[in-house]
């Protein structure tokens, strides 16, 4: 093996405690002798959940060496709340235990700057990877089973039964639905029941079981999230972590997939084509609009559209980069849509991770994209009044409203907004839900999903809003402190054992860079192959967020395999910056590795 850097990891720090460990609490020392990886993740963020899934298989494979070790590091004020943690670990089945850390305590002794970050330590203590972003699972596979051969010869390696300890399970009906829709005919309701994998159909009380539709298991749904009716009467299913979209007959109980593979989509796939054929990212919600379904494709910070006549798919809107940039659809930039309602000549978009409610409208014979509500990543709250200055906080659902105005779940502020395009104001119709995620209209009442109370709430329509007291708040992640003028930025790329970088077809590596505001950058940005690049940072711009995105790809390093196996690994960076005399002149952002 390679000679590494001896970096003593740092100890893990939490003021909310440990979960799933039966209140068990634990330090490095206590981990000795095993591999351990931290997972430095937050509930909002969609790359997170998909890290999530990629260790699934690699915690399971290596359960009597390696410890995965969750390390909850919050962007939202909602996401530091000890009890929304706990939600969460159940929500999206985290079976490892987790630290849960409001104060981004241990996120600052490692240094992380991008949600999810993955670090690794050997058995003695010491730090010998760390990966940002997507896509890392197989280097990291490749990692543990060094570490264990090298550890196994030196006798530091110890092996057996983990310190996870499975929450008891509650019996409700539901588990952290996500969506839901009234059936034709029948007035029922259909939600997607997204922790337990299934749909589940409720009498108009919103409480009695009629039927639950999919097995629960591997071979069914996987988290689904947003329903839409098809002009047929079926629905159509935003199936989120099969990456997949499945239809829905009422009528016959039948179940067929419509589009997407499986397969999470990346860069460089596909962006069109036969619908069955062409991969698609976390699709978290749809909407029956301009003759065809609508797609928040959260995954990839884009909309898609799905032509169930033509059998196809395509990207509508978005460029993949993350953040509220509006504009011609090909141009304009989402942070992981997750709601849609379709109302006539708009398409209203929840655009999550800006707390923001943005809309596409027809321009001539393209798309546009505006913003109703919010101003970027880092901005949020709970501010009625008008729609310039309010502020939301995570919002995942938007339903229509007969006057023209639109509700808005407001997820992370456990509310129901409302914005009335025709005065410009925000209000708020109703407070103490718990993290709702959509709503339906049924007759002059709302009926509100709230997900972590596992039910469905129904509400009237307030004809008067409610006062609610401004709060507004700015992620508590530290700016990170640069000179102005000159910065070199610095991407590190380690490829991974026993690969290299894929060449064989020109430059494997991609860099972009912009700023917000764009005056923060007076040279640097745009689209490079080199992963690193010299910026000059505007002196007269005292503070700013730069956005960095990095792709490599990289494949297996043996000249006699004609088709080597290929590997892409990715990650945005919003990297809040302070400009400041005599600060580092240089920003090193990992990809995978280790910055020397």
């Amino acid at each position: 093996m390679a000679t590494r850097a001896r970096v003593r990891a740092p100890e893990l720090i939490g003021k909310g405690g440990w979960l799933n460990t039966g209140d068990q609490e634990y330090t490095l020392a206590d981990l000795r002798g095993r591999i351990v990886i931290l997972d430095f993740w937050t509930f909002c963020c969609i790359n997170c959940l998909h890290v999530l899934d990629e260790l699934r298989e690699l915690e399971e494979k290596h359960r009597d060496t390696v410890v995965i070790i969750g390390v909850h590091s919050p962007k939202f004020v909602h996401e530091a709340e000890h009890q929304a943690v706990v939600d969460a670990v159940e929500r999206y089945q985290v079976h490892h235990p987790v630290l849960d850390d409001p104060e981004l305590a241990t996120w600052k002794q490692y240094a992380v700057r991008a949600w999810p970050t993955l670090v690794v330590i050997d058995p003695e203590g010491y730090i010998v990877g760390q990966h940002a972003g997507e896509g890392h699972a197989h280097a990291i596979a490749k990692l543990v089973e060094e570490l264990e051969a090298e550890h196994e010869a030196k006798g530091t390696l110890r092996r057996g039964d983990g310190p996870y300890v499975p929450p008891e399970p509650e019996a409700t009906d539901l588990r952290f639905p996500g969506k839901a829709l009234v059936l034709p005919g029948s007035g029922n309701f259909l939600v997607s029941d997204s922790t337990r994998h299934q749909l589940v159909e409720l009498e108009p009380d919103g409480e009695t079981v009629v039927r639950r539709i999919g097995d629960g298991g591997s071979g069914g749904f996987k988290e689904p999230q947003g329903l839409a009716l098809l002009p047929d009467g079926r629905v159509i299913v935003a199936d989120t972590v099969n990456h997949a979209l499945r239809v829905f007959d009422p009528e016959t109980g039948s179940v067929e997939r419509v589009a997407g593979t499986g397969r999470q989509w990346w860069q460089g796939s596909p962006t069109s084509g036969p619908a069955l054929e062409v991969d698609l990212s976390s699709p978290w919600d749809v909407a029956w609009w301009q003759g065809k379904v609508w797609i928040a494709m959260a995954g990839v910070h884009q909309l898609w559209t799905y032509d169930p006549e033509a059998g196809t798919v395509e990207v509508a809107a978005g460029t993949t980069q993350e953040g509220l940039v509006d504009g011609p659809a090909a141009e304009a930039w989402f942070a992981q849509p997750s709601g849609l309602a379709a109302d006539g000549d708009r398409l209203w978009v929840a655009d999550s991770e800006n707390s923001a409610l943005r809309y596409v409208a027809r321009d001539g014979s393209g798309y546009t994209v505006g913003t109703a509500v919010g101003t970027g990543l880092f901005d949020f709250g709970h501010r009625d009044g008008e729609a310039g200055q309010a502020l939301l906080q995570h919002p995942l659902g938007i339903t229509a409203l007969p006057d023209g105005s639109v509700a808005v779940c407001d997820t992370y502020n456990h509310a129901l907004r409302r914005y009335d395009p025709a005065s410009g104001e925000v209000t708020t119709l109703a407070t103490d839900l718990r993290e709702p995620s959509g709503a339906v209209l049924v007759g002059d009442d709302i009926v509100v999903v709230e997900s972590a109370r596992h039910r469905l709430t129904r509400l009237r329509l307030p004809e008067s809003a409610v006062r609610v007291d401004a709060v507004a708040h700015r992620t508590q992640r530290a700016a990170t402190e640069v000179s102005p003028g000159a910065l070199r930025l610095d991407v590190v790329f380690q490829a991974p054992s026993g690969q290299k970088l894929d060449t064989r077809y020109g430059p494997s590596t991609r860099l972009i860079v912009s700023a917000t505001p764009a005056e923060l950058l007076v040279s640097g940005d745009g689209t490079g192959t080199d992963l690193s690049r010299d910026l000059t940072l505007n002196p007269a711009v005292a503070e700013g967020v730069l956005h960095v995105s990095a792709m490599a790809a990289s494949c297996d390093d043996d000249p006699a395999n004609e088709y080597p196996a290929c590997h892409v690994h990715q990650q945005d960076w919003g990297v809040p910056l302070r400009l400041v005399p005599d600060a580092p002149s240089r920003l090193p952002l990992v990809l995978a590795g280790l910055d020397g």
